[in-house]
């Protein structure tokens, strides 16, 4: 069964290695969030206040482009996509670091990119696949992965910044209205280790597929 499927969560939740395991056992393309060839990343941890902006108006580019190009194509998995992108942009607005006037033009083009994306056939993933899990796990994967910049060691800010995104993705998840959408508990499933894990995590995202599609067949 042919279908997009976009991955939710915070920094260090477990994306891409969600997006790997599902591409891998349906046999479908993988879209990968760039971090090594991302040219204002590491300036934005560094200085926030100076390239939040920048940042977002980068990350709302590249995911434009990824979910079309997925949205066409019918058969993709995404490890993050536009429609978390302005919770992000929301989080630095509430720490000062991007302006209302900032916010104001990253919400219209946000606005324009998302009619266009109405002019799309598929207008819309089949499912949304929200990772949820205890913040100290969160940071505990945050420093296994060991992202010099993204670790939190004398650096109280950062703190307050994945505590304040960590603190408000609940409420996005609440009111995302675009797709099915399903939560799944990074605490209950060890999909690096156990095969048993991956299947039991695929039969829920199998069965929640079907359900969209069965749902949206009713409603044609």
């Amino acid at each position: 069964m042919m279908s997009v499927l976009v991955l939710a969560g915070m920094i260090g939740a477990g994306k891409s290695t969600y997006t790997k395991m599902i591409s891998n056992k349906l046999g479908t393309q993988a879209f990968y969030e760039s971090v090594d060839y991302n040219p204002i990343l590491d300036k934005f941890y560094d200085d926030p206040k100076k390239w939040a902006f920048s940042l977002q108006i980068y990350f709302l580019n590249a995911r434009f482009r990824s979910i079309k190009d997925a949205l066409v194509d019918d058969n993709n998995v995404l490890d993050r996509s536009i429609y978390e992108d302005a919770l992000f942009t929301h989080v630095n607005h509430l720490q000062g670091n991007i302006s209302i006037e900032e916010m104001d033009i990253y919400n219209d083009l946000l606005d324009n990119m998302m009619e266009e994306l109405e002019g799309i056939p598929k207008k819309a993933p089949d499912l949304l696949i929200y990772l949820d899990g205890p913040f100290e796990i969160i940071l505990e994967r945050i420093q296994e992965r060991g992202r010099d910049f993204e670790q939190i060691k004398d650096n109280p800010d950062l703190l307050a910044y994945y505590r304040l995104l960590y603190d408000n993705y609940e409420a996005w998840y609440e009111g995302y209205n675009h797709s099915a959408k399903i939560k799944i508990s990074i605490a209950d499933y060890d999909i690096l280790n156990s095969e048993d894990d991956q299947d039991r995590v695929m039969e829920v995202i199998q069965k929640a597929v079907a359900e969209a599609r069965f749902e949206n067949m009713a409603q044609a």
